[in-house]
């Protein structure tokens, strides 16, 4: 065989080459050579899934740390919806999960058929792009905002809690995930002390990393969180952890026209819904922001179980709830 032409073909081919004119058969050959040529290119390989896990995980991982969602996740989330990085969307739009553009969206694009024809999905100038905004995906959406109150390392409440929150309509989806993690040991990367440090040099990240180790980023409710320093602005933290000035302002109640200090708490990823703490009791000085900071509570939540009117101002010695709404 040669091709898709079997022996015989081709003699037939050649045989009716010979009575076609010098010009004719200049253009015949030249596009019989095309087409041959075509056809005899091998096809691009399909990567494995235990290569997509050995090129992705220190993506994964990166992003934990700065957003919080397991490296597990995110890489179960990623075989899953990108066929293991071999879908068109992954291959020429490096969109490992399937985002489509959704109102807003300002990037680059591309329309391809999914439940409608021609719909539009997130194009990425690089698959850490795509592993970033997946989580910003997850992280700004109200109806996910359950998940980030689990332990990381809670791989199996967040493949349930993802299903829970409608974010497939497969009904075995959780399953699915705990089996590609369990299987293939994903959770190994949600382990904190495993920071990826290869591969860094000369690199994009180098700098952030370096930028990153200024500070002493701890943990309270779960939420990574840092102090600010002196000299500190939202923009020199934003960049320092790769994040948009947006999320500093969502995730700790603030806007654009507030002033941070030297001291203040300032929260990498969203707060709770919930503290640890069953109550709080008023002192001088505090604020419902203030308090919400101190037990990585969300301001808005914390009005709610305490049918107080967003602005107020609680009383010193005033007992607040952070866990149970009141009757």
């Amino acid at each position: 065989m040669i091709g898709w032409f079997s022996e015989a073909k081709w003699s037939l081919i050649l045989k009716k080459s010979l009575t076609m004119p010098f010009k004719s058969l200049f253009i015949f050959f030249f596009l019989l050579g095309l087409f041959v040529n075509a056809q005899t290119q091998p096809a691009e390989r399909r990567i494995t899934r235990s290569e997509y896990i050995e090129k992705y995980k220190e993506d994964a991982i990166r992003e934990m740390h700065h957003s919080g969602v397991p490296a597990s996740i995110t890489l179960a989330q990623g075989i899953l919806e990108s066929g293991d990085g071999n879908s068109p969307l992954a291959m020429y739009a490096n969109n490992h999960f399937g985002i489509k553009c959704h109102t807003g969206w300002t990037g680059k694009t591309m329309h391809i058929d999914d439940d409608e024809k021609n719909e539009c999905f997130r194009k990425y100038n690089s698959a850490y792009e795509s592993f970033k905004d997946h989580s910003e995906f997850l992280s700004s959406r109200s109806r996910y905002a359950f998940l980030f109150e689990l332990k990381i390392t809670d791989y199996k409440g967040w493949a349930k809690g993802l299903k829970e929150a409608g974010y497939a309509t497969n009904p075995k989806y959780a399953q699915l995930l705990i089996d590609l993690i369990e299987k293939h040991n994903l959770n190994q990367y949600d382990n904190y002390a495993k920071v990826p440090t290869k591969k860094l040099t000369k690199s994009k990240t180098t700098t952030s990393i370096a930028s990153t180790q200024k500070y002493k980023i701890e943990l309270h409710n779960n939420i990574k969180h840092i102090v600010v320093r002196k000299g500190d602005s939202f923009y020199s933290i934003a960049k320092s952890f790769e994040m948009n000035l947006w999320q500093i302002y969502k995730y700790n109640d603030l806007n654009e026209n507030d002033i941070i200090k030297e001291g203040d708490i300032i929260y990498l990823q969203p707060k709770r819904n919930k503290a640890k703490e069953d109550n709080h009791i008023v002192k001088k000085g505090d604020t419902m922001r203030s308090i919400s900071q101190q037990h990585g509570i969300k301001l808005q939540t914390l009005y709610k179980k305490n049918k107080m009117i967003p602005g107020t101002q609680p009383q010193v010695g005033q007992q607040l709830s952070l866990r149970k709404k009141l009757k």
